[in-house]
């Protein structure tokens, strides 16, 4: 009996225990943020509110991304808890053509596109048939073609994700062309010019506010957000990323970091 009781007792200490670890684990994995993120400058952002995050009980991990398909299959996926890389428009027609269960929750920054080059610089000096390159993605190539427009190189019918067939007046006899967005500081020695996202112009040591030819306005609609499956969009460790990334301490990080080149959309 007392041989018994023994072996009962042993099995009751270790399920308790084997209980206590799991719950442990996941009251552990709860507090994790596990956050996609392109390396500039989302990341960079990232790297600054951990500490924020900290102070509410949270960790952040960063998964490094540099495309901009992955992040979304990521999140749809719940490999990942959110993404930071991308902004409102692209994220809208991701989630209409992949069908997918996705939202934002707050506005970031703003990446103001530019048109950038190493044969020319000043918009007068580009020649009649000029390569130009711009992001293949259906809605930053149309932010690069209406970049092109504002700027009396072209002119395009009416529609929010225009296309180089919309082209109705091309005096300089321009030739477009599609290129991944990560590609485009890497062709600049064999186009002309080439309209570059801000990320990825700062990533090849680019400046925005001095090598840019053309830049986008400030009160562009393009701000980049945190995106996040719809079911988890109140969940509290949600609540608490958008709130640090939306904190004054994340201002002033991305006005005295970028100094202009990126800004706050909140």
């Amino acid at each position: 009996m007392k041989k018994l009781l023994s072996i009962i007792l042993s099995t009751v200490l270790v399920l308790s225990f084997t209980a206590c670890n799991a719950k442990n684990s996941t009251g552990s994995a709860s507090k994790t943020i596990k956050v996609g993120a392109s390396p500039v400058p989302h990341k960079e952002i990232l790297e600054q509110a951990k500490p924020l995050l900290e102070k509410e009980g949270y960790k952040l991990e960063i998964v490094e991304f540099t495309d901009y398909v992955t992040p979304n299959t990521a999140l749809a996926e719940k490999d990942i808890d959110a993404n930071f890389f991308q902004h409102i428009p692209y994220l809208n027609k991701t989630v209409k053509e992949k069908g997918l269960n996705l939202d934002y929750t707050v506005k970031v920054h703003i990446e103001p596109m530019g048109l950038y080059s190493k044969k020319i610089k000043k918009l007068e000096e580009i020649k009649d048939g000029a390569e130009i390159a711009i992001p293949n993605d259906p809605s930053n190539g149309a932010r690069a073609l209406k970049l092109l427009e504002k700027n009396n190189l072209i002119k395009l019918k009416d529609g929010e994700l225009v296309t180089p067939k919309d082209i109705t007046e091309n005096p300089k006899n321009l030739k477009i062309t599609e290129l991944d967005a990560p590609q485009l500081p890497r062709v600049l020695d064999d186009v002309q010019a080439a309209v570059i996202n801000t990320n990825f112009a700062l990533e090849a040591k680019l400046n925005p506010l001095k090598d840019a030819i053309i830049i986008e306005s400030k009160d562009s609609p393009y701000a980049n957000v945190i995106a996040v499956r719809k079911d988890e969009k109140d969940s509290e460790k949600i609540k608490a990323l958008s709130k640090a990334l939306n904190s004054p301490e994340i201002k002033k990080y991305i006005n005295e970091k970028y100094n202009g080149s990126i800004i706050p959309a909140f």
